[in-house]
């Protein structure tokens, strides 16, 4: 069984790290470079760049916040925010990105999906799934960073970027986001039987809900606020999960 993983995230307006609940609120948190750095010292396994302004704005992720970020790490670093095309992903991967993640786009158009794949394998396609729960849908699937509802439902839009090819999903609950509430164990489950990593996002606010997360199915689990703020060291919550059974990178 593969390690878990350990994933801070760098929400990035305007060059900047930024944080808020419910994808609201944003708060100034610090330059991305330098907090790249910082994780990568501290023991991260992983390290997600999101250009969360990129959608709405009508562009893809700049390149250049891309390569300084790349240029100071030596983890994994997947890059999201805008991504619309296969020479959208290709430049991103060449500015360093190791994966690039997909998610209003490959909502307009699911063959980009296969297309990334096909190209680039689907080890490097990440697609970012943000959800709320719907009483129609049980979980409704939004695009534009989280603004805007789609006709989706989260099971079956799941089910289908499995059969397209991707690599992996970025699981977003916007109930939870920014909360330190625990991820939403619920949506976790419904996930469970991807045959495809799922990493948990969304509400993480203690060790124990990092655990939470990978017994009920997650590969990884991403946070920001927390380890942003220095108020969980990943060294220490990795020597927790370690105690509890939980197979983690030293």
């Amino acid at each position: 069984m593969a390690a878990k993983r350990i994933i801070p995230c760098l929400d990035v307006k305007d060059a900047r790290v930024v944080k808020g609940i419910h994808f609201k609120g944003l708060r100034d948190m610090g330059n991305p470079a330098e907090m790249g750095v910082r994780y990568g010292q501290e023991g991260a396994d992983e390290l997600v760049f999101l250009d969360i302004a990129a959608s709405n704005e009508g562009r893809t992720t700049r390149e250049a916040w891309v390569e300084e970020v790349a240029g100071t790490l030596s983890i994994p670093f997947t890059v999201g925010g805008g991504v619309s095309s296969v020479e959208g992903i290709r430049r991103l991967l060449r500015a360093g990105a190791d994966k690039v993640a997909l998610n209003t786009a490959a909502i307009a158009e699911p063959r980009l999906v296969a297309q990334a794949a096909g190209v680039f394998g689907r080890q490097c396609v990440v697609v970012a799934v943000d959800v709320a729960r719907d009483p129609e849908l049980g979980w409704r699937v939004f695009s534009k960073g989280g603004t805007v509802p789609t006709g989706l439902g989260a099971a079956a839009w799941l089910r289908e970027l499995e059969d397209l090819g991707a690599g992996e999903i970025l699981l977003t609950s916007i109930d939870r986001d920014g909360t330190e509430a625990g991820f939403d164990l619920d949506l976790l489950d419904l996930a469970a039987s991807l045959g495809i990593p799922v990493i948990a996002s969304g509400g993480a606010g203690s060790r124990e809900h990092f655990l939470e997360a990978f017994r009920h199915g997650a590969e990884g689990a991403l946070a920001a606020t927390l380890f942003h703020e220095e108020r969980l060291s990943i060294a220490g919550l990795k020597t927790f999960l370690a105690q509890q059974g939980i197979e983690v990178r030293p």
